[in-house]
């Protein structure tokens, strides 16, 4: 169905950083909707265009491919998207909303958005609004994978229940806490990487499988409720 696909009582999974074969086979084994992979040399988790489209053949119709850039120049953008089959892209950096639909060219697309102390949600996504959606991710050095949960209470409830079927929840996620996230928050989907790896970078299909478990049983209890 894919990552965008909003149901109010399904909240979709994406897992982000995956580098092998045996993380697809994993993911797909534990029932995501979409995997991502990092193109942002500096981090542990990124993958050459070449690897990434290895892996990306190994994606069953339906599972997005998201590609995970950082301020990429316009010759980077280029040999990724020539090389790599990309259905949804994530822009984790400090694009402009006009460098986004620039570089996405009618492919959807993701503006993440690293949340701080006063962060300006509804001007964000004023700004941001020809976005598919909205990644909320915590503000860590560096950009995302830092494994650390931001204030979700300090999301305004008024804008959660207006972009609710934009957003995706990121930001220190796991096993444990993704489904306080989703009772509280009711986002589209939840996002996660470090919340499902053994080491730094390295995934966990244990974890992995744990993780999608304890999102569909949120939404049990949810629509229980």
């Amino acid at each position: 169905m894919g990552l965008l696909t909003y149901s109010p009582s399904l909240t979709r999974v994406k897992i982000c950083g995956l580098k092998t074969s045996a993380d697809i086979d994993a993911a797909i084994a534990a029932g995501v909707d979409a995997v991502g992979f990092v193109f942002y040399p500096p981090s542990v988790r990124a993958v050459s265009p070449n690897v990434a489209a290895q892996l990306i053949s190994r994606l069953p119709v339906g599972v997005d491919a998201v590609g995970l850039v950082v301020n990429a120049t316009d010759e980077q953008f280029a040999a990724i998207k020539t090389i790599a089959p990309i259905t949804l892209w994530q822009f984790h950096g400090d694009e402009s909303p006009e460098r986004c639909s620039q570089l996405a060219d009618g492919r959807p697309w993701i503006k993440a958005a690293r949340i701080g102390q006063d962060f300006a949600f509804s001007e964000f996504s004023l700004q941001y609004r020809q976005a598919n959606a909205f990644l909320l991710d915590a503000l860590v050095e560096g950009y995302g994978g830092g494994g650390v949960p931001f204030d979700w209470q300090g999301i305004p409830q008024t804008w959660v229940s207006e972009n609710a079927p934009r957003v995706v929840l990121s930001g220190g996620l796991n096993t444990h806490n993704v489904g306080e996230a989703i009772a509280r928050l009711h986002p589209c989907a939840v996002d996660v990487s470090s919340g499902v790896e053994s080491s730094r970078g390295v995934k966990d299909p244990a974890l992995m499988a744990e993780f999608v478990k304890a999102v569909r049983a949120a939404d049990e209890k949810s629509s229980s409720q």
